[in-house]
């Protein structure tokens, strides 16, 4: 793809978020990665080799950069608000992990800084901005199935047992499944949702399993959302490395890669092998610029991201949202309606990104939508606790 000019991103942190987007930033010629900071000496010297760019210890430096143009947030979530502030008063757009903040209270001061200053927020990657989600809203937006009725949201994984630091297992400073993996599993159903108009989740009831002393925060959930016009969804999550639903979607990984039953386990086996030591040390070791960094392979992936099952009733038929595409099972047939391989991992956070900040577009991932995200996620940690239903605020 040639680019009219590319988008120059500063990144707030090297740590795993920005791994997972680095295939994106270095595929993509619409994006420029220009600077960079982060507290690990080692992680700003890989940077500053990689892309011979300036690598700064604080957010504050890189703000200042005249080189910067947006500013991606891959910060731990309790500093996502105070790093977008700094990023908005210093005139730069922003990109921001998931999930937004911590607090709703957060995500009004960040809309606000950025409207102040008169800059884009855009709030990703989410697995909202998967090809397949983005087809279906597209099948549902034509009206050729009639109305959203129900929607489902399945996923189990081994989450709890990726290398952690202590704060990811702290709920009041985002750790748990439901702020880090909710986040995406309220965002499809929300766009799934709202793709003949919008719906509001007007109530929430839900139940959260924390079942592992020595990883001590929300690992599960399972909650129902009812929307406004009397549509309603499912939403469960397991992170206990027990049952993998990537098996019921052909064995394609939450990233688009192939994996084998072999894969089984692995997470749990890596976890034991440093069982003693550090663990928070072997997390920084696996990430970038550490010792056990592996760089991700530049290839395109077989199939697209997904997070887990996904199935859409309508009134008359339903939609599955699988890695190669779009399943139907209408009255009387069904089809697969099948998507071309990925050209590059997450292409679809860029071209949002260029959309908005090029060619004027409205945003679909901003503040405002991340926001009311968060609030979902918030009144299902609420419900789980007080037993009852919550109205998200």
């Amino acid at each position: 793809m040639n680019a009219e000019r590319r988008i120059r991103i500063g990144v707030a942190g090297l740590g795993r978020a920005f791994t997972l987007m680095l295939p994106t930033f270095t595929q993509d010629d619409r994006v420029q990665l220009v600077a960079a900071c982060d507290p690990l000496p080692a992680a700003r010297a890989r940077f500053a080799r990689d892309f011979a760019a300036p690598a700064y210890d604080t957010v504050e430096q890189l703000c200042a950069d005249s080189q910067v143009e947006l500013v991606y947030i891959a910060t731990p979530h309790g500093l996502h608000a105070a790093h977008v502030c700094l990023a908005a008063a210093a005139g730069k757009h922003v990109l921001v992990e998931k999930p937004m903040a911590i607090t709703l209270e957060e995500c009004d001061a960040m809309v606000a800084a950025v409207a102040q200053a008169g800059t884009q927020l855009i709030v990703g990657h989410s697995h909202s901005f998967n090809a397949p989600v983005a087809r279906a809203v597209e099948i549902l937006r034509s009206g050729q199935l009639g109305a959203v009725r129900m929607l489902h949201a399945f996923n189990y994984t081994d989450f709890m047992y990726r290398p952690r630091r202590p704060e990811e297992f702290d709920t009041a400073r985002g750790g748990g499944v439901v702020l880090s993996q909710g986040a995406h599993q309220v965002d499809v159903l929300r766009l799934l949702a709202c793709a003949q108009g919008q719906r509001r989740v007007c109530s929430v009831r839900a139940h959260t399993g924390n079942w592992d002393d020595a990883r001590p925060a929300e690992g599960a959930y399972s909650a129902l959302l009812q929307f406004d016009d009397g549509a309603f969804a499912s939403a469960t999550y397991s992170g206990y490395a027990h049952f993998d639903s990537d098996s019921l979607m052909d064995w394609y990984g939450e990233l688009g890669q192939a994996k084998t039953a072999q894969d089984y386990g692995a997470a749990r086996q890596r976890l034991s092998a440093h069982s003693g030591a550090d663990e928070a040390a072997f997390k920084a070791a696996r990430n970038y610029g550490g010792s056990l960094y592996q760089a991700p392979a530049v290839q395109a992936s077989p199939a697209h991201q997904h997070f887990g099952h996904v199935l859409v009733s309508c009134d008359r038929g339903d939609l599955r949202l699988m890695p190669m595409g779009v399943e139907w099972y209408l009255d009387a047939e069904m089809r697969v309606q099948a998507l071309a391989p990925p050209l590059w991992p997450r292409k679809e956070v860029v071209d949002e990104l260029w959309n908005t900040l090029i060619h004027g577009e409205p945003l679909v991932h901003g503040g405002k939508w991340s926001r009311d995200t968060l609030a979902v996620c918030l009144a299902l940690l609420q419900s789980g606790r007080e037993q009852r239903d919550i109205i998200p605020r």
